[in-house]
């Protein structure tokens, strides 16, 4: 009984160090963002902040990744996140959007802010200072409606 365990661990235990040999692929992009909602809407200091701390590592193309991303599974995960994230809202390319998108986007962006959606609980959880408070939420509601507000003029 003892053997098969011993030999059920070190299976795993192959497993998962073989597993770390697998390249990996990384959210980094070392040009200017020139399309990025930043930019394209000259957002003010405190903005640019929360949208960076908050957003941006899931939904632009630039993750600052924590040291625990260098052990797989984890960095699976995480990319998977980061993947699916960038496929719905990339921030970093928001200027290539139509003008209608962008409204969309933004409208999308206020409800999920709204309710609590975004960031998410796993994210929030590890990355504290990602969490929202209730004046960030009121700070980035005025700036995100005065620029639909502005898509519509």
């Amino acid at each position: 009984m003892k053997k098969n365990i011993k030999k059920i661990g070190f299976v795993l235990l192959a497993i998962f160090l073989g597993m770390q040999i697998i390249p990996r692929s990384y959210n980094l992009n070392d040009k200017e963002d020139t399309n990025d909602i930043l930019t394209l809407y000259n957002a003010p200091k405190e903005i640019e902040t929360l949208i960076k701390t908050s957003c941006y590592d899931c939904h632009s193309n630039n993750t600052k990744y924590p040291w625990y991303n260098k052990i797989q599974p984890i960095a699976w995960f995480m990319q998977g996140h980061i993947k699916e994230g960038k496929e719905e809202l990339n921030f970093s390319e928001f200027a290539t959007y139509s003008k209608r998108k962008q409204k969309s986007k933004i409208k999308s962006i206020l409800s999920q802010i709204k309710d609590d959606e975004m960031p998410l609980w796993s994210y929030s959880l590890i990355h504290r200072d990602a969490k929202l408070s209730a004046e960030d939420k009121k700070m980035l509601e005025e700036w995100l409606n005065e620029q639909k507000e502005n898509l519509t003029k």
